[in-house]
């Protein structure tokens, strides 16, 4: 990785308590700069030799993230509960450019495009980006009106 990682340390695989309780990493010290409060992050990076893409890093509160490990890394990492892993993280890429049919879209709805050019500019990469994961262009459409509609409250 040619930037700083965002994580980078070793953590105790843990799990939710029940039937179907999803195994996890804890990152209880997450640095302030390093966190994330609206949501998710999208990370990629390893869990010990398993390379991981375009993850979710989630909140757990009080600025927590946690980091879910499916079945098939653990199987792959030997690995289970209770067991140390390294993991070592970095944030997805944000767009720089608002692609112009997106801007145009808002553009369209004044007081939609006011708040959103009000939104610091990580809040607006990461609306973007929940739009340009979409590979269908009828689901990328139907994630800009809601956008809209959650901005023209």
């Amino acid at each position: 990785m040619d930037k700083k990682p965002l994580i980078d340390d070793d953590y105790i695989l843990q799990k939710f308590n029940g039937k179907g309780g999803w195994t996890y990493v804890l990152m209880p010290e997450s640095p302030k700069e390093k966190r994330f409060p609206f949501g998710m992050k999208k990370v990629s990076g390893s869990i010990d030799a398993y390379k991981l893409e375009n993850c979710n890093l989630m909140p757990f509160g009080n600025g927590q993230m946690f980091l879910p490990v499916k079945a098939e890394i653990r199987k792959f990492i030997k690995k289970e509960a209770g067991d140390q892993v390294r993991l070592i993280l970095s944030g997805e890429e944000s767009p720089e450019i608002i692609p112009e049919d997106i801007l145009e879209c808002l553009r369209d709805a004044p007081k939609a495009f006011k708040r959103f050019k009000e939104m610091p500019d990580w809040e607006q990469k990461d609306e973007i980006n929940t739009i340009l994961e979409s590979k269908q262009q009828d689901t990328k459409v139907k994630k800009i009106v809601m956008l809209i509609e959650k901005l023209n409250y």
